[in-house]
């Protein structure tokens, strides 16, 4: 080596340097090596023993790359000597996963697994399986699993799972309160979700409907926490109806002194607008579920010549892109079309040579569209609306009249049934779900537009008339947002509307807002992401494939990106982006970190 040095004559002067790197690739050779090492039981310095399972492995690799260990290893504690350490508090697969992760860099997780390795990875404070592990779990939340998930993550502190599951939770309440991890909550948990401001519920009588489903489950122990509960449902935003009908001949109700007053309260708010200021504040401000987004379905429609199409397509309000999807399997123009239970059906229609009785629905998680049971009756320009469990149909167009009639199809029995008929024969009017009734709007008799509203009670089974719109119109939009309803567009009889009307239940009024930008007849309304849309229609010359979104905030209509297959027309509802993986089994992922 001397001789080396003097033959390269290398003058001393020189101060130039040059550092050599090695590529990040021979360190992960390096811990490549270090496994297959491990893996034939050479050089390993301890034994981890968990239950009745053995893994052995190096001390150096363990405390560079799990935290636990590192602690464990550095800081002299007695078992930094020892050549057996036993671990209490994690499962043994999931202790064998870990410490194969903390040499190769990779785990599975699954839903076999996810639970486990959770666990072990904040017991040896492995942050990022944590958070791998967490964010699998968010995208399997479901309404039947949603409030374990939210304890669990509660239990390890992983509070982006606690605020992921809670808002899942909020978003999906009425599905969330009929499972039996609801029914079997302790009450502080019942009475925390009660009063949240961020429930996503279409009346509060989901809340109602949820308290007292909980408190029969058990009433023997349970009925003595019904007025605190009560207490913080909001009653006074009930209709007067539903008070009468429904909370007032709830037995459990007539038997409590404080939930009598709850309820009498309620009835003061309604009669006695005076004392509305005595009133506690937070029983009536209505809860914020504004922030609910779904994708937008437009199904059937025209064509620019009129034709009936089975097109369909949806909106991303969030990419605020139209693309399309799959077809029906009919042509359908002057379609109803609602959502329930997150699947969207198609109703009725006309197919450019008879009105349809057929029913469709498509599944947004299998992207297939399945027939189910025909209605007892042929219509088009039909209304539909799901409320609770139960889709409703009203009225429309048979080919011969306007039809007073109304059915309501069980999708577990996969059958329509009659129910009691409107007061008024409605083809072309608008129908929605609000506050626990089904409304009917506007439409024609084949001889008058209507300005008149009635609703129906799925408790009463009746039909009665409420205060009617400041306009008449047939071929209209109607939706619901923030405890309000509205109309937009329409038919009068001699000029197509670009009005918009809102009512107020609480005021019982109907008032003008911000008019849409252009003339809309057969448009669709929908309520999504905090906002209202108004789609397609016709404006008396041309069918429109322009889409007005409406901001309540500032008052005002803006155009945003029109459909790119249809021409107007069409049926809307809207599907919530519920992720397809929780309706599918739990595969397999890898993460590698």
């Amino acid at each position: 080596m001397e001789l080396l040095k003097q033959n390269l004559r290398l003058e001393p002067e020189d101060e130039e340097r040059v550092v050599y790197q090695q590529p990040p690739e021979l360190f992960a050779q390096g811990f490549v090596l270090m496994e297959e090492i491990r893996r034939q039981g050479k050089l390993c310095d301890v034994t981890l023993k968990v239950d009745d399972q053995s893994f052995t492995a190096h001390r150096i690799v363990l405390a560079s790359t799990i935290p636990y260990f590192n602690a464990m290893f550095t800081n002299d504690m007695v078992e930094s000597k020892q050549k057996d350490i036993t671990i209490q508090g994690i499962d043994a697969e999931a202790l064998e996963a870990l410490v194969n992760f903390s040499y190769s860099g990779r785990v599975s997780i699954d839903n076999n697994n996810v639970q486990s390795l959770m666990i072990g990875a904040s017991f040896l404070q492995l942050h990022k399986v944590r958070d791998a592990c967490a964010s699998f779990l968010m995208g399997k939340l479901h309404p039947q699993n949603a409030l374990g998930i939210c304890n669990f993550a509660d239990t390890l502190s992983c509070l982006s799972l606690v605020q992921a599951a809670e808002k899942f939770i909020q978003h999906h309440f009425a599905e969330v309160s009929v499972t039996a991890e609801y029914l079997n909550l302790p009450i502080q948990n019942v009475s925390d979700l009660t009063s949240s401001d961020q429930l996503h519920v279409a009346s509060e009588e989901t809340v109602f409907e949820a308290v007292l489903r909980w408190v029969k489950k058990d009433p023997a122990a349970r009925t003595q926490h019904l007025p605190q509960l009560l207490s913080l449902v909001r009653l006074p935003l009930l209709t007067p109806q539903y008070l009468a009908d429904r909370v007032a001949t709830e037995e459990l109700i007539k038997g409590s002194h404080k939930c009598r007053d709850l309820l009498d309260e309620a009835r003061d708010y309604h009669l006695l607008p005076e004392r509305r200021g005595l009133v506690q504040g937070f029983r009536t401000r209505l809860r914020s579920c504004h922030c609910m987004v779904g994708h937008i379905f437009a199904v059937g429609g025209l064509t620019k010549s009129g034709d009936s199409l089975s097109t369909v397509e949806a909106f991303d309000p969030i990419t605020g892109r139209w693309d399309q999807a799959e077809p029906m399997s009919m042509l359908r123009s002057r379609v109803g079309v609602s959502v329930m239970r997150g699947k969207l059906y198609a109703i009725g229609g006309y197919n450019g040579t008879e009105r349809l009785s057929t029913v469709e629905v498509f599944d947004p998680v299998q992207k297939i569209w399945n027939k189910v049971a025909p209605m007892h009756y042929k219509r088009s320009a039909v209304g539909a609306a799901a409320l609770g469990d139960r889709l409703y149909v009203c009225g429309g167009y048979d080919g011969i009249t306007s039809l007073s009639t109304v059915e309501c199809y069980h999708p577990d029995r996969d059958v329509w049934k009659l129910v009691p008929e409107m007061n008024k024969h409605r083809s072309a009017g608008g129908v929605v779900a609000f506050e626990g009734h089904i409304y009917a709007l506007g439409g024609h008799d084949g001889l008058s537009i209507f300005d008149s509203v009635e609703r129906y009670s799925p408790h009463t089974g009746q039909w009665t008339s409420v205060t009617s719109m400041l306009t008449q119109r047939c071929r209209l939009g109607v939706a619901t947002l923030n405890g309000k309803l509205y109309v937009c567009g329409g038919y009068d009889g001699s000029t197509f509307l670009e009005t918009v009307e809102e009512y107020d239940p609480v005021k019982d009024k109907w008032s003008f807002i911000a008019p849409m930008n252009v003339m809309r007849s057969r448009v669709a309304l929908v309520a999504n992401a905090g906002k209202l849309w108004a789609i397609g229609g016709y404006d008396g010359v041309s069918n429109l494939s322009t889409v007005e979104c409406y901001d309540p905030e500032t008052n005002k209509w803006s155009f945003v990106s029109p459909m790119c297959a249809h021409e107007g027309g069409v049926g809307v509802g809207v599907v919530p982006m519920v992720s397809a993986a929780l309706h599918q089994p739990w595969e397999s992922v890898r993460t590698s970190l």
